[in-house]
């Protein structure tokens, strides 16, 4: 006896809806019709539903089920492609849950990049916040880099730097500003790169600027920023002294914003 459209996917642990789109990606052949146009499926229908939803339950994605499953075959590369997917989702879920467990015990931090983590307390909300922005800027081995930079950093100045209010008076500005400018020459001198990022911006340097620039703003209040363009300025000239040539953008605080 034929069965409905309802009664096929009971019977194969699915739904209408499930049946109907396959019908329409033409993964499931459409059945006969009565005369007054009800759907009559058969047994073929149903083997093939079970088909498709063993393979679904294995990870393989709809488009490739036709290549894995047709002609009764097993091509073997489709099936190493998805093995080899699978096995990246594995590792990306097991990273997740192991960042997952250090948060719960209270070892790291989540609004840090990934790699972070053990500097999380060395930066302020608005470093940290730069830092994610960061992440998505700039290729790995530059991260690298900036992490470096943040963890050769004097916590002190740091958290001087921090505090800092919008009417911060003229010499605290100098005066930090002098204390961030041989960090910040220093980098330019370790890391020949900050002079020209280009080859670590996966999004060009247009995109990477105007971002760069957008986010400092609403991060940073005013003396701040003007903190951060004055020592850029006096570690263009240190370095200009030592016959190095550089524009820096800086990118957290103190030496570590000279990545942009």
């Amino acid at each position: 006896m034929p069965w409905s459209t309802s009664e096929i996917a009971e019977l194969a642990g699915t739904t209408v809806n499930t049946v109907r789109h396959y019908h329409r990606e033409g993964l499931l052949a459409e059945p006969d019709r009565t005369s007054n146009g009800y759907k009559q499926y058969g047994a073929r229908h149903l083997v093939r539903l079970l088909q498709i939803r063993r393979l679904r339950d294995l990870g393989v994605p709809l488009a490739q089920i036709e290549s894995v499953a047709g002609g009764g075959e097993t091509p073997t590369a489709a099936l190493l492609s998805i093995d080899a997917d699978l096995a990246a989702t594995i590792e990306r879920l097991q990273r997740a849950r192991g960042e997952i467990r250090a948060i719960l015990a209270g070892s790291t931090a989540t609004d840090v990049p990934p790699g972070f983590e053990d500097i999380a307390g060395r930066l302020s909300t608005s470093e940290r916040s730069l830092m994610l922005v960061y992440s998505q800027l700039y290729d790995e081995s530059a991260m690298t880099d900036l992490k470096k930079m943040v963890e050769s950093e004097p916590e002190d100045t740091d958290a001087e730097f921090a505090a800092l209010t919008p009417d911060a008076d003229d010499a605290t500005r100098q005066r930090i500003a002098e204390i961030f400018a041989p960090q910040i020459a220093q980098h330019l001198r370790d890391y020949p790169w900050l002079t020209d990022p280009a080859e670590h911006l996966p999004r060009g340097p247009r995109v990477t600027q105007e971002t760069f620039a957008e986010t400092m703003v609403e991060l940073f209040n005013e003396a701040q920023l003007d903190v951060l363009a004055r020592s850029s300025i006096l570690a263009r000239a240190e370095s200009d002294a030592g016959g190095a040539t550089a524009d820096p953008t800086p990118p957290t605080e103190g030496d570590d914003h000279d990545a942009g």
